[in-house]
């Protein structure tokens, strides 16, 4: 009879738009306009897509969707940085003392 079945949902897709040409024009100026940078992978979550995160040598950073691991890594590689994935390597310590400078001084950013 089946009253009590359940029906497996699939799992949920994210809530987060795709990736675009407008997300990877801003990361090619960040790394054009920034000395040292280096791309580290962020995987795909419920709520965000996989997303790419460049910190520059001083620590100022930014963020955009890609359209996966693969992707970033192909962009990385054509773009000439290196690329890391955040789950092995963490978040460099340069990027916190660029937060903590922001915070403690917003004024100059």
């Amino acid at each position: 009879m089946g009253l009590f079945r359940r029906r497996k949902r699939a799992a949920p897709a994210s809530r987060d738009r795709a990736a675009d040409r407008a997300d990877l024009d801003h990361l090619e100026n960040f790394v054009r306009t920034r000395k040292g940078v280096e791309a580290y992978i962020e995987p795909r979550t419920t709520v965000t897509e996989t997303t790419i995160m460049l910190i520059a040598d001083d620590g100022e950073w930014t963020r955009r969707r890609v359209g996966g691991p693969d992707e970033a890594r192909r962009w990385a590689h054509r773009i000439a940085i290196p690329i890391y994935d955040v789950r092995l390597m963490g978040y460099p310590q340069r990027m916190r003392d660029y937060n903590e400078r922001r915070k403690r001084r917003p004024e100059l950013f």
